[in-house]
């Protein structure tokens, strides 16, 4: 084992145990049908950080993935992601991109959403402006439900979305995701567009 360690560095497990001990988060240890995932309480909210695999023929791809179920009052959703080409082709076929009015962000971001206001409002936060714009690859979104195959969430509760493809395995990087979203979710409540109480929903 030890010499593994060296090749190859400390696992994931590790990592999300030293990342529990500097942000005070909790580590639960997955079973047969559910994976390890980190859990950090922010107010009345819990943020959790998990893993999961999509098959594409023989070679599962892993997926770092960060969630916060919150109550939406006013059913307000929205998508960021980074900029690219398969982004900027979008647009073109009539996908909204909304310009909020910082340049450098706009620049960088495609934002999409169904309150223009509301999506001013929400990024009218520097700092939540300067911790995506921190991240190098950025899918960034609320969700009403987890898919076609996945449940539908309760009425009025939504979740808080940020997965990025690939094993994350530096603990800066995951203390500043994790504030990604506590920064978010202070900000939705501050526009009204969430309630600091409890979510009926256990992710």
């Amino acid at each position: 084992m030890g010499l593994l360690r060296r090749l190859f560095g400390p696992d994931i497990r590790e990592i999300w145990q030293k990342l529990c001990q500097e942000i005070g988060g909790d580590f639960v240890e997955g079973g047969a049908w559910q994976g390890d995932k980190v859990e950090v309480r922010h107010g009345q909210w819990t943020i959790v950080l998990d893993m999961f695999h999509v098959h594409t023929g023989k070679v599962p791809i892993p997926f770092t993935r960060f969630r916060a179920a919150y109550v939406n009052p006013d059913q307000f959703r929205f998508r960021v992601t980074r900029r690219g080409v398969l982004n900027s082709l979008g647009k073109l076929f009539g996908a909204q991109d909304v310009q909020i009015g910082y340049a450098d962000f706009d620049r960088d971001f495609i934002i999409k959403g169904n309150s223009e206001s509301k999506l001013k409002a929400l990024f009218a936060n520097e700092r939540l402006r300067q911790l995506l714009s921190a991240q190098p690859d950025v899918h960034f979104e609320v969700q009403d439900d987890e898919g076609w195959l996945g449940p539908d969430y309760p009425a009025n509760t939504d979740a808080l979305l940020f997965m990025v493809k690939g094993v994350v395995d530096d603990v800066t990087r995951l203390k500043n995701l994790f504030d990604l979203l506590a920064e978010t979710l202070d900000q939705l409540c501050l526009i009204g567009s969430a309630y600091e109480g409890q979510p009926p929903l256990k992710l």
